[in-house]
């Protein structure tokens, strides 16, 4: 029996849906099992033994007919939709895949969840739905990034590099997408003098959109490490320190797999539905002990409140 995953993306959701692929590879044990995902995702997936990996672009018309070539080539007897968007729903309706699994009670899934998801509940949970009419056992919560050798070792030679030895390390995401400015909290200039002056040393994690925010932070304090890291080099740079915080953004999602407490900062965001996976408990809002979700402006969570969260969770003295 051959087996197609489809997930493309975003990065966040790709790392939530790790899980729920390695328990379909173990289902399928001995049988051959394909990802279908963005070529930006693909190298995540290298180092899994089992899963075969096609990377095809997203967006355009001649992409969508290679990829609908390449999949009716295949003759897979199970389809097993984790993205469920239009673009993969079209691609479903036209691989020719007799079984097909996915998130929506309508063509093209045969099997499917008998409710429609509208974010009612956290994604990991509807995809173990999804899972489970596929006759599947839900999976972990914890999210997986094995990180080769390789990476492991670029890590170290960083750390080497910037003469990071005994030091206690955490790692601060203060940015976000610059399509979603309204996710990043304004406190974590204060945040990191507060975690330096209790001995802690901040390292700036993000990308590119986060460059000159993290360079003006770090003229105060901590190590700039933008645009340092790959994917897989920040998950295994976050199991080298005692805890990260971060706004709601992918660096969250990829923390999450290092096994560190990573508390996240939301405010405009359900966390209900987002949350990093295994971190429900250090999920930190602008609305305090709010009994239902609220949009509310990152501006209102106090720095105190952050504090007060390590304290009681003994990382602050």
């Amino acid at each position: 029996m051959k087996i197609l995953i489809i997930k493309y993306g975003a990065l966040g959701d790709i790392i939530m849906a790790t899980s729920m692929i390695r328990r379909i590879l173990d289902h399928y044990s001995g049988e051959p099992v394909w990802l279908l995902t963005d070529p930006a995702y693909a190298p995540l997936f290298q180092d899994w033994p089992g899963l075969a990996v096609q990377a095809l672009p997203r967006t355009g018309l001649r992409a969508a007919w290679q990829t609908l070539r390449w999949l009716r080539a295949q003759r897979f007897a199970r389809l097993i939709d984790l993205q469920s968007n239009d673009r993969s729903g079209i691609l479903c309706a036209l691989s020719g895949v007799p079984d097909r699994v996915g998130n929506h009670p309508r063509f093209p899934y045969n099997r499917h969840p008998p409710d429609r998801y509208t974010g009612q509940y956290h994604v990991h949970e509807r995809l173990n739905q999804i899972l489970a009419v596929a006759g599947i056992m839900p999976a972990d919560v914890a999210p997986q990034l094995p990180a080769p050798q390789a990476v492991r070792e670029r890590v170290e030679d960083w750390l080497t590099r910037q003469g990071l030895g005994s030091e206690p390390l955490v790692l601060l995401h203060a940015g976000a997408n610059r399509r979603h400015p309204q996710k990043r909290w304004h406190g974590f200039a204060d945040l990191a003098g507060q975690l330096a002056g209790r001995g802690y040393l901040p390292i700036w994690i993000g990308g590119a959109d986060d460059r000159e925010l993290n360079r003006r932070l770090a003229e105060s304090v901590g190590i700039d490490a933008s645009d340092c890291f790959s994917i897989l080099e920040v998950a295994e740079l976050g199991r080298h320190a005692r805890f990260a915080i971060t706004n709601d953004s992918a660096p969250m999602h990829i923390l999450s797999c290092s096994g560190i407490p990573v508390y996240g900062l939301f405010g405009p965001t359900d966390w209900r539905r987002t949350h990093a996976l295994g971190q429900r408990r250090h999920v930190i809002t602008a609305e305090a002990d709010a009994p239902e979700f609220r949009p509310t402006s990152l501006d209102r969570l106090p720095v105190e409140r952050v504090l007060s969260r390590l304290r009681t969770d003994q990382l602050l003295k």
